[in-house]
């Protein structure tokens, strides 16, 4: 955990925004994978860690914003606990380490909140995300399950975005640390990757990494020689010579600050002629990304710079066709880009996902309907203090090919019996993460191979 100084300070200046009403922020509690005592690895709220710091189960905060008072919920280990788990500080110890005074059992938090709401208070608290929070809120608040989400409080929701979006200091030295990892994760699969090799090996080899490390990953890893399905957790095909394999992984560190970046590299030792043209487009992309990232520039700026650099690199092979910017604008590239430019990232690696990207990423504003544009996560003015990912790509979707194909769409943008010839291409992307700066943009961590001859000389 960070310096007791650095809680104190984030809860003093969520007490001053919120203004007034008792502000509620569960903690996670532990998850069993088939019975009781199995459980999956815990991890702690975001917004809890971000807060308090303590990252053990079955806690909850509670910030007085009128009287300043805060108090830690928790149960006290018993014998039996310690038998197992070996012997731990009190919860009034770990509290201690965060600014945090006062501690309760977790009994005694339906009293409390009982008594703000018999006063008419307003209790602000934040969209539960996990069924058990879901279930304690509604026990403590009178709240229907199915529809407790509804009823969190969008000032704490604002606060709290208000203040994780901008990383200090100390934050971005900590993103930074799990992005080495990551680049380590990157580079042994890099360099162990061989045709005839299951891409498990690969997943298991890029785990170990970050567990040697002394975190863990940051979200379940892909690694896949088919690239053109974005979200790829499946691991049990064969390399073979002609294909390229993307990964996309990354480290967690101990205190959870997410690391993600992504890399494609050809099964092969070397790229052949075809990969290496829709390769250096996606590259291209990538670049044209990074050279726009300033503050006072909307990531919806940086996202349809790349967009366009890859319209007009595959109009250059005569897979589009027409006017560029008019392609963009209608979203004919997103049969190639069907995805965003890049997303937030600190404690969690979509940061804030579950309080909604309308807030996180477009400042309030309502997001594209249109295809490929409505999955851009981040479109907001950039700030110093935003640390985000650039990940341009090009796939190859032979669904969605079909689909369009069929229904006519598009056909003064693409040339559907020339792209017919990439069927079998799969997907390309790099991604790396970035903080945004007074005078510019920084890149995190040591950087990773990929211009063509770099990845090559690794390969």
């Amino acid at each position: 955990m960070f310096r007791a100084e650095t809680y104190i300070s984030r809860r003093s200046r969520l007490k001053k925004t919120i203004g007034s009403g008792l502000i509620l922020l569960p903690g996670n509690d532990e998850s069993p994978m088939n019975y009781a005592d199995n459980l999956y690895p815990f991890r702690q709220d975001s917004s809890f860690l971000y807060f308090f710091g303590l990252d053990q189960p079955s806690l909850a905060g509670v910030i007085d914003a009128d009287s300043g008072e805060e108090i830690i919920f928790g149960d006290e280990l018993t014998i039996d606990d310690i038998v197992w788990m070996g012997a731990q500080p009190t919860l009034a110890e770990r509290s201690g380490l965060v600014g945090i005074s006062k501690t309760s059992p977790l009994s005694d938090l339906r009293a409390v909140v009982d008594e703000a709401a018999r006063q008419g208070r307003k209790i602000h608290f934040l969209p539960p995300y996990r069924p058990e929070n879901k279930i304690a809120l509604s026990t403590l608040l009178g709240l229907d399950p199915a529809v407790a989400h509804d009823g969190a409080s969008i000032d704490l929701i604002k606060a709290v975005v208000g203040q994780r979006n901008y990383k200090s200091a100390e934050e971005i030295a900590e993103i930074e640390k799990a992005v080495n990892t990551t680049v380590d994760m990157h580079l042994a699969a890099m360099t162990m990757a061989r045709p005839g090799m299951v891409e498990a090996r690969i997943a298991a080899k890029v785990h170990e990494v970050a567990l040697a490390a002394g975190g863990n990953l940051s979200f379940p890893v892909i690694a896949t020689v088919h690239g053109e399905t974005l979200h790829n957790h499946y691991h049990g095909h064969i390399l073979e010579r002609g294909q390229m394999f993307l990964l996309d992984a990354g480290a967690e560190t101990a205190m959870h600050y997410a690391g993600d970046m992504s890399s494609t590299f050809p099964v092969d030792t070397t790229f052949t002629d075809r990969q290496k043209e829709i390769y250096q487009i996606a590259l291209d992309s990538h670049l044209a990304a990074v050279d726009m990232l300033a503050p006072g520039v909307t990531f919806e700026e940086v996202h349809f710079a790349a967009s366009k650099t890859i319209a007009a690199g595959l109009k250059s092979m005569g897979l589009m066709k027409g006017n560029v910017d008019d392609a963009v604008e209608q979203g004919a590239h997103a049969l190639f880009f069907p995805c965003g430019t890049g997303h937030m990232i600190g404690l969690d690696v979509h940061d804030m996902e579950d309080l909604g990207e309308v807030h996180v990423g477009y400042d309030g504003k309502p997001k594209s309907t249109l295809f490929g544009l409505k999955s851009l996560r981040l479109a907001r003015t950039l700030e110093p203090g935003f640390v985000h990912t650039i990940e341009p790509g090009i796939y190859f979707i032979p669904d969605l090919i079909d689909l369009w194909r069929g229904e006519g769409r598009f056909k003064d943008f693409i040339d559907y019996d020339r792209v017919d010839g990439y069927r079998d291409f799969g997907g390309i992307r790099n991604e790396e993460v970035y903080a945004i700066t007074e005078r510019g943009a920084c890149l995190l961590g040591i950087p990773l191979p990929k211009t063509i001859d770099e990845v090559e000389a690794v390969r």
